[in-house]
């Protein structure tokens, strides 16, 4: 919702339809789900301990998993990257996914680990050079400048 909700001025600016793909949303969390970090303390010590010494899709409890949720991505950049060989796409998605492309890019898991910062509606650029995915730019957010926040 939140993503095709970001789209909308893009989509009325160039003046194309966003294709929703559900491959592309946020890491499913499970139990932690919609919960703050001090709830998170209070019902789950245990794995918020573990959490934050080393951060882990597979500590939270009844979520999706770091495999899982990479290769849910990995597979649905592949289909973005196969529907325009030669052209340019646009995707509107979330941190988490983001992250994971880029660590892919350079050839790392993300675990959970998360050590780009990914504002809200910024742009991150990959792009495709000789075959090969190339990071061009990460969390631009000079296009909000005056914005209200």
């Amino acid at each position: 919702m939140r993503a095709m909700e970001t789209a909308a001025p893009i989509e009325k600016a160039i003046g194309v339809s966003a294709v929703p793909m559900p491959e592309l949303r946020e890491v499913f969390l499970g139990e932690w789900e919609g919960l703050h970090n001090e709830e998170l303390v209070k019902r789950y010590p245990d794995a918020w301990a573990r959490w934050t010494v080393e951060p882990s899709w597979d500590l939270v409890p009844g979520g999706e998993g770091g495999d899982a949720f990479q290769a849910r991505v990995e597979s649905a950049v592949d289909a973005v990257l196969a529907r325009h060989p030669h052209g340019e796409a646009i995707v509107v998605t979330h941190g988490g996914v983001i992250q994971v492309a880029i660590h892919r890019v350079v050839g790392r898991p993300s675990r959970g680990l998360f050590p780009f910062r990914i504002s809200n509606a910024s742009i991150t650029v990959i792009e495709k050079r000789d075959g090969r995915l190339v990071i061009a730019g990460v969390n631009d957010v000079g296009h909000l400048e005056g914005v209200p926040k």
